[in-house]
């Protein structure tokens, strides 16, 4: 025997409302995909000289990173923030890359990534990045030492920290002004409505410190033309570098060597203007 049939007014609405909801569901989860340990290449350690860091958050949860220290002396250090896979463990060419252009490392792995304790939120992964900040603060660095570098989904953090805590530059790889933005490139109607967050393009103009931006010309993931908006949006001064030939995962590859060269250009410059403030300071 059938039961009582939902009239249309009510049952097409119940059933927009669901599918908005169980899409919205999968646009949270394609934003986060952690690769907790023992995954990855962790046996890479001891060869990076990594050390290992245990930071705890504003609200208690307990992460994971590593402190390689610059093959060269350097008055900076480099707090990474890493893309929406893997961990820390899968970055060893930004590693070797960052320090050997002259700078520390700092790099984290969010929560429920790698060996970090609890799931990925994006209230989350903001409080990851403070609790980064005030570690390296805590070792005596000044924020005019201090370089916040994201990758994909860490450039939404590396921009939230720096609109809110002073540094003295920041480096983007791969930046999207918002999750709606790179969603109307996946799903160009429904898209926009079921993804929200990551305000990069409104958070960089509060950003005042020097910005570089990498972005390789034939990214499939976060197209180039997303990047172009971020740096639209930056403060001077700024810099773009269009990578020829590269994708969203093999800038460092493609660029080879001169991706060391870029950064220390960029570090030195960062350093030449932390000298002159300290100058003009104590006169």
């Amino acid at each position: 025997m059938a039961g009582p049939k939902i009239p249309k007014w009510i049952g097409w609405p119940l059933l927009g409302l669901w599918t908005y909801f169980v899409l919205g569901y999968f646009a949270k989860q394609a934003v986060f995909h952690p690769t907790p340990y023992p995954a990855g290449y962790w046996e890479m350690q001891e060869s990076l000289a990594a050390q290992d860091v245990w930071l705890e958050t504003s609200d208690g949860i307990k992460i994971h990173g590593w402190w390689i220290a610059a093959e060269d002396e350097s008055a900076l250090v480099t707090v990474y923030f890493h893309g929406n896979a893997g961990n820390i463990s899968h970055r060893g060419d930004h590693i070797d890359a960052i320090t050997a252009a002259g700078s520390h490392l700092l790099m984290i792995d969010y929560r429920g990534y790698g060996k970090s304790d609890g799931s990925p939120s994006e209230e989350g992964i903001y409080r990851d990045a403070d609790a980064a900040y005030r570690y390296v603060r805590e070792q005596g660095y000044t924020p005019g030492q201090i370089v916040a570098h994201g990758e994909s989904l860490g450039t939404a953090v590396a921009v939230d920290l720096a609109a809110r805590e002073p540094c003295a530059g920041v480096v983007l790889e791969a930046p999207f002004p918002s999750a709606s933005a790179v969603a109307r490139y996946v799903l160009p109607v429904l898209g926009p409505l079921i993804a929200h967050g990551l305000e990069t393009g409104d958070k960089i103009r509060g950003v005042h410190a020097p910005v570089l931006i990498i972005h390789g010309d034939n990214d499939a993931v976060i197209p180039y033309a997303l990047g172009r908006e971020v740096f639209d949006a930056a403060n001077e001064p700024k810099q773009l570098w269009t990578l020829k030939g590269s994708g969203h995962n093999n800038i460092v590859q493609v660029a080879g060597e001169r991706y060391v060269e870029r950064l220390k250009e960029f570090y030195g410059k960062l350093n030449a203007t932390r000298v002159e403030t300290v100058t003009a300071s104590e006169n």
